[in-house]
């Protein structure tokens, strides 16, 4: 049976690596309507970026991608994956800083930092980050048909969009290993389609309650094959793209 998601996905939406100095500005303003304007996040006031772009000294060393919505033109969510700073290979992770990691779950100090990258900055837009409820509501008021010009019921959720583009950019870069620091209800989100990464410690404050979590992508994917194959035939682009085969794998990793 054919995998409708691939179709949708291609029409509707479309993964952009912000790698020219205009990209990365659109990334920045939109990270910054998201976090200081929308969700206004503790430590994320407006006042303290009045340029209009949120950023910090992480994006030095961090590859940013932004997703565009094909029908509109617009770009609706972004993600960066931080790399370790080049200037200080052993510098810890945001998430090693701000978090308490466990380490009977998972040694960091094991991994190969050179195959690992920290996910942050993971954000939507608020018109696009409705949930699946919400979606089907606005399906029966319209007599079973989206009103939504998108159509956007072909396609699960823009956030899964977002995924899809942080694991083929993965995939390129030679990266085996997440780190991130998240809202457990993101995670969750994430887990409707087995792209869950495992908790590691426990809540901290951190722009809000946070908690730190780390995955193999390889185990990601081989869950998702079993679990969901029409996910993995999405974010794979059918098998082709494939996770960096990893030299070591840490001792105590998940």
């Amino acid at each position: 049976m054919p995998n409708d998601m691939l179709g949708a996905f291609d029409e509707y939406f479309e993964i952009i690596t912000a790698d020219t100095p205009e990209l990365l500005e659109q990334a920045f303003r939109l990270r910054y309507l998201a976090l200081c304007i929308e969700e206004r996040l503790p430590g994320f006031e407006a006042a303290h970026y009045p340029n209009g772009m949120e950023t910090d000294d992480h994006d030095r060393h961090a590859h940013h991608l932004l997703l565009k919505h094909r029908p509109s033109g617009n770009f609706i969510g972004s993600a960066r994956l931080i790399f370790p700073d080049p200037s200080n290979s052993g510098k810890p992770f945001p998430v090693e800083q701000h978090t308490q990691i466990d380490p009977a779950l998972i040694d960091t100090s094991k991994l190969l930092r050179q195959h690992t990258v920290e996910i942050s900055r993971f954000i939507l837009l608020g018109n696009y980050s409705r949930r699946r409820e919400e979606r089907r509501r606005s399906a029966t008021l319209a007599g079973g048909k989206e009103r939504d010009s998108s159509n956007r019921r072909r396609f699960p959720h823009p956030m899964l969009a977002i995924s899809v583009g942080i694991i083929r950019m993965c995939a390129r870069q030679g990266i085996t290993h997440w780190l991130s620091v998240m809202a457990p209800a993101l995670n969750r989100l994430l887990g409707l389609y087995q792209l869950q990464l495992d908790p590691v410690g426990p809540l901290a404050d951190y722009h809000g309650p946070r908690r730190p979590y780390y995955a193999e992508i390889s185990k990601v994917l081989d869950r998702m094959h079993t679990n969901n194959r029409p996910i993995w035939e999405l974010v794979t682009d059918q098998g082709k793209i494939q996770p960096f085969s990893p030299v070591y794998t840490p001792d105590q990793a998940l």
